[in-house]
């Protein structure tokens, strides 16, 4: 993806996040990795989103969804008039129950249509190179607890990579955060570095840094994570 249009996607990700209804709250919006680094072309556009839980939830709007469509959560995991309005993008976990960061990618970055709210392809579905990252944490906590675990378990392939900008928080976009990434101007170290910064040691750094290297080689098309802490 060039970097220009890797930016405008990034924009127009934040103004949907803004300004439409999500199937979960979101309460930031990050960049990270190549687009943050200045690279060009961006090899994946990862971008890393914090969501809220829905408090209290609808019992009924829940009952009423699984008993058309058979899934289970909406109303309590993700919103139920979002998934009212567009139940082909409802996708879920392995357990039958909506999954948030899944809807969110169907929101944001797939192609809904010809899609059963169980997620299963009838179409093409979009293949942009983007990686979504959600979490109920904000992006540094996230990035330091990530990292806490990888490094207790040799866990590299669990590790988030810190070089990241935020975009939107709390309803405020940064326009100087969009006007530096697409002047390539943002001062990144290596990822070695920047993990060295967080407590990693040497050996440990680069291993996280190698591993990471090799699994985003073999990452294609649309690709999301969803993580609780």
């Amino acid at each position: 993806m060039e970097r220009a249009r890797a930016v405008d996607r990034l924009e127009s990700l934040v103004d949907r996040v803004a300004s439409e209804p999500m199937p979960v709250p979101v309460r930031e919006v990050w960049a990270f990795g190549d687009v943050a680094l200045g690279l060009d072309p961006v090899d994946r556009l990862d971008v890393y989103l914090t969501k809220d839980v829905i408090m209290g939830g609808d019992a009924d709007a829940a009952a009423e969804f699984e008993a058309e469509y058979g899934v289970k959560g909406v109303g309590t995991t993700i919103d139920a008039e979002w998934a009212e309005a567009h139940p082909d993008r409802v996708r879920t976990s392995d357990n039958g129950y909506a999954a948030p960061e899944k809807c969110l990618a169907a929101e944001l970055v797939e192609d809904s249509k010809g899609r059963s709210p169980s997620g299963s392809r009838t179409q093409s579905g979009d293949d942009e190179p983007i990686h979504l990252e959600v979490c109920n944490a904000g992006f540094e906590d996230n990035v330091r607890q990530r990292l806490k675990g990888a490094l207790a378990r040799d866990a590299y392939e669990e590790v988030l990579d810190p070089r990241g900008v935020c975009l939107w928080v709390d309803g405020t976009r940064d326009e100087e955060a969009f006007e530096r990434l697409r002047a390539a101007d943002l001062a990144m170290p290596t990822l070695p570095a920047a993990l060295g910064m967080l407590g990693a040691d040497e050996r440990a750094a680069n291993e996280a840094a190698d591993v990471l290297k090799r699994e985003r080689a073999d990452q294609e098309g649309t690709s999301v994570r969803g993580d609780m802490i």
